[in-house]
């Protein structure tokens, strides 16, 4: 996990420039999400430099935006106009947080590119409310075009940690055999195909 986090560490100023070019799936993304984290208590994992955080603040109640990259945290408190968004530095897979905590729970482009996804959702659900919603747009890389590939590949060589490379469909399969209904999801046009599924939990 370590070289991981100094990937993000090492890149944190040149992140919002890299995100930039897929702007317009992320003001789909923004649009999507206002409407679940309407004067909600929402916990965002992966914030990166806050892109999302600071884009929905507004229509929520309060948002704890948490990263695993120190470096991440510094850029993205740079320019925190908003006394109910506040950052810190967290591990996904160990949160400080007691259990339901949480209305939403939103962690973007993140599951892709952590070992282990499948822990990091235990722990989502057990910082959620039974009642809450968990938002995950993520990449989905896999058996996309040629120049995708070429892009991924190039990433790769860069240091990008990718762990796991799904469809759209797979993506959604994996959400759901993980203990999450998928009452929503869209494939946004993006770099790569960008998969955005709304979840509760599953009964049982």
């Amino acid at each position: 996990m370590k070289e991981h986090k100094n990937f993000w560490d090492r890149n944190a100023g040149r992140y919002d420039r890299f995100m930039r070019k897929d702007r317009a799936a992320y003001e789909k993304i923004y649009a999507l999400l206002r409407p679940v984290v309407k004067a909600k208590t929402v916990l965002e994992l992966a914030t990166g430099t806050g892109l999302i955080a600071k884009s929905i603040v507004n229509a929520a109640a309060h948002i704890e935006a948490t990263d695993a990259s120190a470096e991440m945290i510094v850029e993205a408190k740079r320019d925190n106009r908003s006394a109910k968004l506040h950052f810190s530095v967290q591990d996904m897979f160990r949160l400080p947080y007691a259990e339901e905590s949480f209305d939403v729970v939103i962690v973007s482009n993140a599951l892709h590119i952590v070992p282990q996804p499948e822990k990091a959702l235990a722990e989502i659900r057990r910082v959620l409310k039974d009642d809450g919603v968990f938002v995950a747009p993520t990449f989905t890389h896999a058996g996309n075009s040629f120049t995708g590939k070429v892009r991924a590949f190039f990433m790769k060589l860069a240091g990008f940690p990718l762990h796991s490379r799904w469809t759209s469909e797979e993506y959604l399969r994996f959400l759901r055999q993980n203990g999450w209904t998928v009452r929503k999801s869209a494939v946004l046009k993006a770099s790569f195909p960008l998969t955005y599924a709304e979840c509760v939990k599953s009964e049982g």
